[in-house]
């Protein structure tokens, strides 16, 4: 027996497809972006806050090729660029999910040209990339302070020396 595809996958957009796609989402557009390598509480609540910053949220996913030139680790992404495309598709706080290959997500900013433009507590607004621009059409820009000490890098190093007493 085989079984459809789930609803969710159709929430993952190629970069080439956005423009078309963004059409049909509802405004005010919120847009973040990052790695999301392992998923964690942080991610899922910050998200979610985002999302109620707006009626739709454009998460844009580094590529594997720019996580690994972020200097996260030789063996980051843990997880690749499609499997993170995936599981955030599946949060229901997200609408949409697309990729950049670029060390910025700048030129996939002003092609969504969101209304909100978010980032976690750990970027000031004055160094998130696109503020200038997302404020100067007259949007809004919002860094929100973490509510879970959670990482990725914390989550992988409790691993590895896990690892080490097994």
């Amino acid at each position: 027996m085989s079984y459809p595809s789930p609803l969710f996958e159709n929430k993952i957009c190629p970069p080439e497809q956005l423009t078309e796609r963004l059409a049909t989402l509802p405004r005010p557009l919120v847009f973040t972006n990052g790695c999301f390598d392992i998923l964690h509480r942080g991610h899922v609540t910050y998200l979610a806050q985002a999302a109620a910053l707006g009626a739709g949220l454009v998460v844009a996913i580094n590529t594997d090729a720019s996580v690994k030139r972020l200097g996260k680790g030789d063996d980051r992404p843990i997880n690749s660029q499609d499997n993170r495309a995936a599981v955030l598709a599946a949060l229901e706080s997200v609408s949409l999910v697309t990729w950049f290959d670029s060390d910025t997500p700048a030129e996939l900013i002003e092609l969504v040209k969101p209304d909100v433009l978010v980032k976690g507590g750990d970027w000031t607004p004055d160094r998130i990339v696109g503020a200038a621009e997302t404020l100067a059409r007259g949007g809004q820009v919002h860094s929100i302070p973490f509510l879970f000490d959670t990482s990725t890098t914390a989550t992988l190093q409790k691993i590895r020396e896990s690892e080490g007493k097994a």
